[in-house]
């Protein structure tokens, strides 16, 4: 009994010193081990993103607007007296020149009109010279002179009235240029102001273009541009035009753009683009695609700073290519982030790595 008493003793002692020696001899245990792996462990690795350094270069901007094509001048040809038709010589579509006969109206007896007009002239003059010696003779007193003459002056005044007249019966092309169009015939009845012909000039030819308020800034007068018509034609003019006023409905500003057409290849009214070079700016060119827009809803792009730190910078359109821009406001060599900027966030370590070598990676 004595013996077992002093067994369960000799065991609980050599317990109570086994659970002692764990507080009071440090050793290495297994939470010592994890302790140390967690501290020991590596930093995660940054997210990398794709950065090209900003080169800010002499930018040649270009206006491109769309338009049309529109004649520098047309009329519509008009009869100027009475009569019928007598005569009608062009046809829709055909060429005239400057002072070609386009129709002939029937006499009316202006021809008459003249020759009447011819022998009063003729009687007044030989009046006018027999009693001019008889007044310097004495015979006849001199205010008779002066009657002579007025009715002389009246004669000459009624043939050139009669001349004119008869002229009106003549209708001729003020200028050279195309019919488009011949609303008579040959018979029909003219009074003065009744249509005859629709005469177009397609030399020179013009580009017209409606210029916003914003975009009117470096488009002036002598300037180069180049047209590009719908039907795959290319040509160069001139701006001829800037209006002053804009128009009360689209506040917009027409711009006339002069275009050599000689041979009459570019028809009036066909849709164009109309390029006109502006003032060089100083620009950086950037993908489109590396545009996007902060927290506060503003265009811009992101950069990496030296501390490897993402910033927002805003930015403003110079001209828009199709897969490039032109923007102003980025400091030049700054690190513009062109893949993975949506995947990144203001103030975040990033590791920027060349565009061209390596893609973001999440």
């Amino acid at each position: 009994m004595n013996a077992s008493r002093y067994t369960a003793i000799a065991l609980v002692a050599l317990a109570a010193l086994w659970v002692a020696s764990g507080h009071l001899v440090p050793h290495g245990g297994s939470d010592g081990n994890a302790a140390t792996r967690v501290t020991d462990a590596p930093a995660a690795p940054l997210f990398r993103v794709g950065v090209e350094r900003a080169e800010v270069k002499s930018h040649l901007r270009k206006l491109s607007l769309s338009g049309r094509t529109e004649a520098d001048r047309k009329v519509m040809i008009t009869a100027r007296t009475n009569g019928l038709v007598d005569k009608l010589n062009v046809r829709r579509g055909q060429t005239v020149k400057a002072g070609e006969v386009v129709a002939v109206l029937s006499d009316e007896a202006r021809e008459a009109q003249v020759a009447q007009a011819i022998a009063l002239l003729n009687q007044r003059r030989t009046e006018l010279e027999a009693r001019r010696r008889l007044i310097e003779q004495g015979t006849l007193p001199r205010l008779d002179l002066v009657n002579l003459e007025s009715q002389f002056k009246a004669a000459s005044a009624a043939l050139a009235a009669a001349e004119a007249e008869r002229e009106r019966g003549m209708i001729v092309a003020p200028w050279s240029g195309i019919i488009t169009d011949v609303p008579t015939q040959v018979g029909q009845p003219m009074s003065p102001g009744k249509e005859i012909a629709h005469l177009v000039a397609l030399d020179p030819m013009l580009a017209i273009v409606e210029v916003s308020e914003r975009r009117l800034t470096g488009v002036g007068i002598g300037g180069m541009a180049e047209i590009r018509l719908i039907s795959g034609q290319v040509a160069q003019g001139k701006v001829r035009h800037v209006a002053k006023t804009a128009s009360p409905t689209t506040r917009t500003y027409r711009v006339e753009v002069e275009v050599a057409n000689p041979d009459g290849a570019i028809p009036d009214g066909i849709t164009a683009e109309v390029i006109i070079p502006l003032a060089a700016v100083e620009a950086i060119r950037v993908p489109r695609s590396s545009l996007t827009f902060s927290a506060a809803g503003e265009l811009g792009v992101r950069v990496v700073g030296e501390d490897k730190r993402v910033s927002f910078v805003k930015v403003s359109l110079v001209s828009d290519g199709q897969t490039h821009m032109w923007v102003d406001g980025v400091p030049n060599g700054a690190l513009v982030i062109v893949q993975g900027q949506d995947f990144v966030r203001e103030g975040q370590r990033v590791e920027p790595v060349p565009a061209n070598s390596s893609t973001a990676q999440r």
